[in-house]
């Protein structure tokens, strides 16, 4: 059953734009922990990409590293998140087919917007995106 519906702390939504913000010119990638359904740390990982102006790749040995530590804490996959700095907040058709996690949510956040950031979510199974709408809470 896929979730319509998620909430996301202030503190990793504010995070997850600082670090769109501060690599406008490469797509910021990383994974997210979370336990219960809820986020719970942002875990930035290396984007190796060959063209990282236009694609991502997560560093494999950082990616090793943070499952591991997501376990660690008790969490478990909840997302994994990049950013589009010249496209909107919409899966491309890379992102479609690299897709391989069905379970966790993908977090992509758009620079290409009027002075506003813009973060969407989305279940991505078999090539195909599903929106997941996004609400912030505070704790």
């Amino acid at each position: 059953m896929t979730p319509e519906h998620i909430r996301i702390p202030r503190k990793i939504t504010t995070q997850l734009l600082h670090l769109a913000q501060i690599s406008p010119e490469t797509e910021i990638c990383g994974l997210i922990g979370g336990i219960n359904g809820l986020p719970t740390h942002c875990y930035p990982v290396a984007n190796i990409a060959e063209h990282p102006a236009q694609r991502f790749l997560l560093d494999p040995a950082q990616q090793i590293s943070v499952m591991k530590a997501i376990r660690e804490q008790g969490e478990t996959l909840f997302a994994i998140y990049h950013s589009h700095p010249t496209a909107p907040a919409q899966p491309s058709a890379t992102d479609l087919e690299m897709a391989a996690y069905p379970d966790a949510i993908y977090l992509i956040i758009s620079l290409d917007t009027k002075g506003v950031l813009e973060m969407r979510g989305f279940k991505i199974a078999d090539k195909i995106a599903e929106e997941i709408e996004l609400s912030l809470i505070e704790s």
